[in-house]
């Protein structure tokens, strides 16, 4: 039985239909109220449908408008409460469910999603709260990927990631630029100097002459918040974000002293002020790939810094810097653990530094050269090069590459598109020694100011 409303005596401002917005009665009277409708038992005879028509008629047609709008409102917002109320009991229970049925121990499901790409970690974290309780730890992003996650991550998704990750971040790769071809978007890299394109995934060109692009949507802060959780970040990989201002990228890497793993391509930035940088705040630098897409300047004190203090450098990609033959040298001598070394697109390299290791060439770690697209790269260094290497120098080497779309630079002016290579030697003597020399037959190049084909061999 309902307990009696008060009446208008008793309360001097009644609510309509005289239900007062204080009923008096307990908390334990109307939970039960709320349980009687809840717990009323199903009759074929009986319809709760028809039973709810017939009152909120009853009531709607003895009152006025106003009245009728009040309950109205009030009905719809005490159901929701219910529906809502409904939903998390619902949520509750599949959590409870899905934790005695699940079979792995919280720390081992969190070591197993720790393991996940980023866009696996988020469709696992949409799942269920247990689930998603798991892969809301630290741990399971210290490895932040947004190369393929999302294509169009902002800085607030950056943000939220790296605030997650707390003190485990160890890893951050993102870019922003996409190309649409054949009506599907791949993440791309570009280096507008020399027209080339670096597809971050497998890229399949399409008719279309003029790909769209999108926009960056990450801004000059997006790096901010590595200044308060970078110090244990390890790999870093930044792509296409455009025009930047140094201090924007500075400051972020001078709170990552552990880093070993930096690559930055199509930033519109100087970049010699980043060496200088690893150099003096990330001295465990191993890993190094930057492409100069301001095409700065780097001078002989930054070079000599770098060698100085990043010793346990193993990897060092240079593209589109403005090195001479003498800064080569102190690169190629200075880094005694270089395994891996790519100077592509330096216009004045000749390779005479090839021969600067004298005696200790034999014992070189090196494994991989790459000079491609070097315009003054001489046929005849690159053939005494050779030529040391079938001697037994080099013993580590396994991977050469002096391909260039302008041929390899042959007795002062003239260039020569079939260099005369002791390939046959090498391939007897070193047969575990890859040689790529791709030299088109007639190239074109700019001769002042003049679109040529002379000057051949």
């Amino acid at each position: 039985m309902l307990p009696s409303v008060s009446s208008s005596s008793e309360n001097p401002n009644p609510s309509p239909l005289g239900l007062s917005d204080s009923p008096d009665f307990s908390q334990s009277e109307m939970d039960s109220i709320i349980s009687s409708l809840l717990t009323f038992p199903d009759s074929p005879s009986l319809s709760i449908r028809s039973s709810f028509d017939r009152v909120l008629d009853n009531l709607l047609s003895s009152s006025d408008d106003s009245v009728q709008d009040q309950l109205i409102d009030r009905t719809l917002e005490r159901f929701s409460l219910l529906l809502e109320s409904t939903k998390r009991r619902f949520q509750k229970r599949a959590t409870l469910h899905n934790s005695i049925s699940w079979f792995l121990p919280s720390d081992l499901t969190i070591k197993i999603f720790s393991k996940l790409d980023t866009k696996s970690l988020m469709q696992v974290s949409a799942c269920c709260t247990m689930l998603n309780k798991s892969a809301m730890d630290p741990l399971c992003y210290s490895h932040i990927d947004l190369t393929t996650a999302f294509q169009h991550a902002d800085d607030r998704v950056l943000s939220t990631l790296i605030n997650r990750s707390g003190k485990q971040l160890r890893c951050l790769h993102f870019l922003t630029m996409l190309v649409e071809l054949d009506d599907q978007y791949i993440y791309v890299t570009i280096s507008h100097w020399f027209g080339c394109v670096y597809a971050c995934r497998s890229l399949k060109l399409g008719r279309r002459d003029a790909p769209g692009y999108v926009p960056s949507l990450f801004t000059n802060s997006c790096l901010a918040p590595l200044q308060f959780t970078g110090n244990l970040l390890r790999s870093l990989h930044i792509y296409s974000i455009g025009f930047m201002y140094i201090d924007s990228l500075l400051a972020p890497l001078s709170a990552c002293a552990n880093l070993t793993d930096l690559k930055i391509v199509g930033v519109n930035v100087f970049l010699e002020p980043i060496i200088e940088l690893l150099a003096i705040k990330c001295c465990l630098i191993e890993h190094l790939f930057l492409d100069n897409f301001s095409q700065g300047i780097i001078t002989y004190s930054t070079i000599e810094l770098f060698v100085t203090n990043c010793p346990k450098l193993t990897s060092l990609t240079l593209l589109n810097f403005n090195l001479n033959e003498a800064m080569a040298r102190i690169i190629f001598k200075g880094f005694r653990k270089l395994k891996y070394i790519n100077l592509s697109k330096t216009f004045e390299i000749d390779g005479s530094f090839l021969r600067v290791l004298g005696d200790r060439c034999r014992e070189s770690p090196l494994e991989t050269l790459i000079l491609r697209d070097c315009y003054s790269l001489q046929e005849g260094e690159v053939v005494k090069f050779l030529n040391s290497v079938i001697a037994g120098n080099f013993k580590s080497i396994r991977y050469i590459d002096v391909s260039s779309n302008n041929c390899l630079a042959s007795n002062g002016s003239r260039r020569t598109s079939l260099p005369n290579f002791p390939l046959e030697t090498l391939k007897k003597k070193r047969w575990d020694v890859t040689f790529v020399g791709d030299f088109p037959l007639r190239p074109r190049f700019f001769h002042f100011g003049t679109l040529t084909e002379d000057l051949m061999v």
